[in-house]
């Protein structure tokens, strides 16, 4: 695993060597810049014939092997032909460059062209998840020739959609040769036939996905409306044995052999309830917000029915709409079991947090809550002490003044979420001194000056009469995870009211010298 500290590392893998003669557009964890066939495209530097890989400092190249022996004379001179030899074939760029359009997903943070109200490009994030390593027993055993039928909920609406598809975790190539969206029943498995389409990325009806890589359809005039089912049907030709997969799906998804991808109806289809290969479905928008809220299972819902969508998040965008708000859209980048500062299930969430929160198109707010399993699992170990504990709060301290800081800097308002209480949690067992522990989180997370809103959490779903629990009308019986009632008290904690009118505060100052943000 590349360290955080490495720019490919602040955002996803992107391209994909697309199955036909057209541009190839591929990444792993950081840009090169290539000419190819007259046509410039971020690529892999061992793939193209001239190209700048990137280096280990920020801003900063290292010559790919082509050009290793090259001197700065050399390669300024190539440049110069390069341009020169551009210009003679605008035509031919023009068209090459149509052809890698749909690889465009994911460029660096800093191009995302979100703004305060919205995506400046007209994109905006409208479902997503955040992609992990399944466990065994939830991994796909198909390697090849299946279709995998996903459906997703739509948080807001547009005129066109775009897919983002992922071999973000894989161990070998995942080779997609058919593809189709389509208006879904969910918890059935039916796509409606009528409005069927084809998905196409490059121009092409498939694509070759890189292990490490991530690729984003052509558009596709696809009138979505907020709150609507759509599915996804891909075929892979072949699957990697290292899947990249949103566990917790909360929702019915369908797998069946051969290609089906077309059919109002998989035959001989079986359910699964994780959702694989795919990251994201954006909406052409312009000046849709976007909150993306992240965190542990707490928000990627556990306690919430299957095909219900009743994570805090699904209430959430239910009760912009419900309430007369302007159109929000709402993306759920949680994962079941994370922590902030640890590689548990899934990684930490300060080495995802470019990829899964800031990098969403559009993005305008970010919802973080985190820090309950980095508590539970200090105090059911054996290193507990009082040091360690007043050293973790430290570190979760910094940490997010950390996501803050690296939110503000790309115009994104920060809102933190305050540490619900699990007392009675037989999970993590917390005594009185660790209960201290969350209280003086969330005293914190109350006051400081570097975030532009609280959702007070705690306060929302605690009991009063016994605040280090929840309420239990809002338990889903394992005093940690909430109830569906709970979710949707959650959702009204959110200050949308602040929202509305967030500027992102000034950057945060630095983590305080000697505190190890992230853990390996």
């Amino acid at each position: 695993m590349l360290p955080s500290s490495y720019p490919g590392a602040m955002y996803p893998a992107i391209a994909a060597e697309f199955l036909s003669n057209g541009g190839v557009a591929g990444r792993s964890r950081g840009p090169a810049l290539c000419l190819q066939y007259g046509a410039i495209v971020q690529g892999r530097a061992s793939s193209m014939s001239k190209c700048l890989a990137p280096g280990p400092g920020r801003g900063r190249g290292q010559e790919a092997p082509s050009l290793r022996r090259a001197n700065v004379l050399v390669f300024v001179r190539a440049a110069v032909r390069a341009t020169v030899h551009a210009a003679l074939f605008a035509a031919a760029v023009a068209g090459q460059l149509a052809r890698v359009q749909a690889a465009e997903v994911a460029v660096p943070p800093q191009a995302n062209g979100a703004t305060a109200t919205g995506s400046a490009t007209g994109w905006a994030a409208a479902w997503g998840a955040a992609l992990m390593v399944p466990p065994a027993k939830n991994a796909l055993p198909e390697r090849g020739d299946v279709t995998l039928r996903q459906v997703m909920r739509l948080s807001a609406g547009g005129s066109q959609v775009r897919v983002h598809l992922s071999n973000l975790h894989g161990d070998a190539p995942l080779v997609i040769d058919a593809a189709t969206f389509a208006p879904a029943q969910a918890g059935s498995g039916r796509i409606d036939a009528a409005r069927l389409h084809t998905l196409r990325f490059g121009g092409a009806p498939g694509l070759r996905l890189a292990p490490g890589a991530e690729a984003v359809s052509d558009p596709l005039p696809f009138p979505a409306a907020a709150g609507q089912d759509v599915a996804l049907s891909l075929h892979a030709a072949a699957l990697p044995a290292q899947q990249s997969a949103h566990v917790a799906a909360h929702a019915t998804q369908y797998v069946a052999a051969g290609n089906q991808a077309a059919r109002p109806v998989l035959e001989g289809a079986r359910t699964v309830t994780s959702w694989f290969q795919v990251s994201g479905i954006d909406v052409l928008a312009p000046g849709l917000p976007v909150l993306v809220a992240v965190g542990d299972s707490l928000t990627d819902g556990s306690g919430a029915g299957l095909d219900a969508n009743e994570r805090w998040t699904d209430f959430l965008a239910r009760r912009t709409g419900t309430e007369g708000r302007p159109a929000l859209a709402v993306i759920n980048a949680g994962i079941g079991g994370n922590s902030m500062l640890r590689d548990d299930i899934g990684e930490n969430l300060l080495a995802r947090f470019e990829r899964d929160v800031l990098a969403r198109p559009g993005i305008t707010h970010a919802v973080v809550l985190i820090g309950v399993n980095d508590l539970g699992r200090l105090h059911t170990g054996s290193q507990e002490t009082a040091a360690t504990r007043a050293e973790l709060v430290a570190r979760l301290q910094s940490g997010w003044l950390r996501m803050a800081g690296r939110a503000h800097a790309r115009g994104v308002c920060f809102v933190a979420g305050t540490l619900m209480p699990y007392g009675a949690s037989s999970l993590y067992r917390p005594a009185p001194h660790n209960e201290a522990d969350r209280l003086a989180m969330n005293a914190w997370l109350r006051t400081a000056p570097a975030f532009d809103a609280v959702a007070d959490f705690d306060g929302a779903v605690r009991d009063p009469a016994a605040p280090d629990r929840l309420l239990p009308a809002f338990d889903s019986g394992d005093h940690l995870h909430l109830s569906p009632a709970g979710y949707r008290a959650m959702a009204q904690a959110v200050p949308l009211d602040r929202l509305a009118g967030c500027r992102p505060a000034p950057p945060s100052p630095p983590a305080p010298p000697g505190i190890d943000m992230e853990d390996r």
